[in-house]
């Protein structure tokens, strides 16, 4: 299918409705032959590496279970380093720079703002300018994101949305995709300063979970910026939440904070806790 003919479809898609009865079906009771066929076929489709996995598939009593499963302890050390930001996911870079006028890339032609992204324009203003990249999780990968930096979590915004793909067809052809699309945005307090972790919705990610609050998207009660009195603290890798099917990840710095390391190029392969940047 060439990708207009994949962009035609995908416009009378029911995209919502789909996304929900398949996040449904993950997480309904089965027998446990069911789910684990269902399991291991997905597994061999799409090349994931069972040998990360804290379980084997015997122990995931849900699809969805297994897709949020936990890596095997210390699979994945964080870079330590004082000045050091590291990649909140595993994944494969799509776009990354500097937020020049508050604009981000999403592909070649393709520009977006990080008001209409985080969908708040106070929220957004202290990002105009800063470092930012894009990466993609592969339904391979594992689904669970951490944070870049320590320090403390100040607050959230869920951001109800279509559910269109996030795959290269619709990257290259779907203006503002990432910010027409449900999200879930995390905001962060670091030596670094204001961080925003924006996770992306797209077809049959049934739903976005947050790990330090009862958050669960596609059927949360979407509003503004929810801020904390305190704020709730959070280390380098700590686990922010979860994608219930795959999807994108976006993170935002203030201006001068961040600045990339060369190797955050396009199609660039990333894994969580792995060194993407330095503190300037």
């Amino acid at each position: 299918m060439n990708e207009q003919t994949f962009m035609k479809l995908m416009r009378v898609l029911p995209k919502s409705a789909v996304s929900s009865a398949v996040g449904l079906a993950t997480r309904l009771p089965a027998p446990a032959p069911v789910h684990h066929w269902a399991m291991r076929t997905f597994a061999k489709a799409y090349n994931v590496d069972m040998e990360e996995a804290e379980h084997a598939f015997e122990k995931y009593p849900t699809f969805a279970q297994f897709f949020t499963r936990a890596l095997k302890p210390g699979l994945r050390p964080v870079d330590a380093g004082e000045k050091v930001v590291v990649s909140p996911v595993d994944g494969r870079v799509s776009q990354v720079g500097y937020a020049d006028n508050g604009r981000c890339l999403q592909a070649k032609g393709i520009e977006y703002t990080v008001d209409e992204l985080l969908g708040d324009s106070q929220a957004a203003k202290p990002f105009h300018g800063g470092a930012w990249t894009t990466v993609y999780l592969s339904p391979r990968d594992y689904h669970r994101i951490h944070a870049p930096l320590g320090g403390t979590i100040t607050g959230y915004a869920y951001i109800p949305g279509e559910f269109w793909p996030v795959n290269p067809a619709s990257v290259k052809n779907k203006q503002s995709l990432f910010c027409v699309n449900e999200r879930l945005v995390t905001y962060l307090d670091t030596v670094a300063g204001k961080v925003a972790v924006v996770k992306v919705g797209a077809t049959c990610v049934s739903r976005i979970k947050a790990s330090y609050e009862d958050i669960t998207t596609h059927i949360g009660q979407p509003g503004k910026v929810h801020r904390y009195g305190a704020g709730i603290p959070v280390e380098k890798g700590g686990e922010l939440g979860r994608f219930e099917m795959g999807s994108t990840v976006i993170l935002c710095f203030e201006p001068g904070r961040v600045r990339w390391d060369d190797s955050m190029q396009p199609e660039a392969v990333v894994r969580m806790g792995t060194r993407i940047g330095v503190i300037t």
